[in-house]
This record gives C-alpha cells, sequence and structure tokens, in this order.
C-alpha cells in the first residue's frame, strides 16, 4: 500500500519532469523566434527609413547617378 503511493508519487514527479523539459524547450524556441522576429522588424525599419530618406531628398541620389 505504502510502496505503491510512493511509486504514484514517483511517476508524477517524473511525468512533471518531462513536462517541465519540453515546455523550457519551447520557451528557448520561442525566445529565439523573437529575436529573429525583431532582428527582421529592426532591418525592415532601417529600409523603410532608407527609402522615405530617398524620396524626401532625391537630388543627391540623381547627382550620385550622374543626372543631374
Amino acid at each position: 500500500m505504502k510502496e505503491d503511493i510512493i511509486i504514484g508519487l514517483k511517476e508524477e514527479r517524473d511525468a512533471c519532469k518531462r513536462w517541465l523539459k519540453e515546455a523550457e524547450e519551447k520557451i528557448e524556441k520561442l525566445k529565439a523566434e523573437l529575436a529573429r522576429a525583431k532582428e527582421d522588424h529592426q532591418y525592415d525599419n532601417l529600409v523603410h527609413k532608407r527609402e522615405l530618406e530617398s524620396v524626401k531628398n532625391p537630388i543627391p541620389k540623381l547627382r550620385n547617378k550622374g543626372l543631374m
């Protein structure tokens, strides 16, 4: 009787450990995905900023191309 309870508790503990390990792995994957998304967002912002600058002031760009 007592041994059955101990065995049941050990099985439950092991199940909790497996669940926790899976959760930690998922968290790490999500952190990596978030970091990549942040990098992509930063790059997109930089590209858009440069596009806006070239639209606002196209003369230096045209001069560099020899069109003015």
